[in-house]
């Protein structure tokens, strides 16, 4: 059988860390949460995930700083955007370092868990 995959979900917002946690565990993922982006760091080291939720706006090291420090040295890993309010001079930061995609926190989240397992049997393909 195949191993979980690992998630890491970063958001500062502790309901929303929660929401996504349980809603990811739900779809047979295992889940590593961090409430900023120092913490998203050095979680993301440690513990080596198959994909990121990241939220834009953070205390610490916001999430576009994140990304980018990211992919310095991941570039093909999936690292989705969380943001409540759409803000193009960030949306147009964090195309530039690659996000792979942005989750509104009113959408869907079982819809965006979707694109998030299409990703990474995406990335999977990839990698080998």
């Amino acid at each position: 059988m195949d191993k979980k995959k690992k998630i890491l979900v970063v958001d500062d917002e502790a309901d929303l860390l929660e929401v996504f946690t349980k809603r990811l565990q739900a779809n047979n993922y295992e889940v590593v949460a961090a409430r900023d982006g120092k913490d998203a760091l050095e979680k993301f080291s440690k513990e080596k995930p198959d994909a990121v939720l990241l939220d834009i706006m953070m205390p610490r090291i916001d999430g576009i700083e994140v990304l980018r420090r990211i992919r310095e040295g991941n570039p093909n890993i999936p690292i989705f955007m969380i943001t409540a309010f759409s803000n193009e001079e960030r949306f147009k930061l964090a195309n530039a370092f690659n996000a792979s995609g942005f989750i509104m926190k009113t959408d869907d989240l079982q819809a965006q868990i979707q694109n998030i397992t299409a990703a990474l049997h995406i990335a999977e393909k990839y990698k080998k």
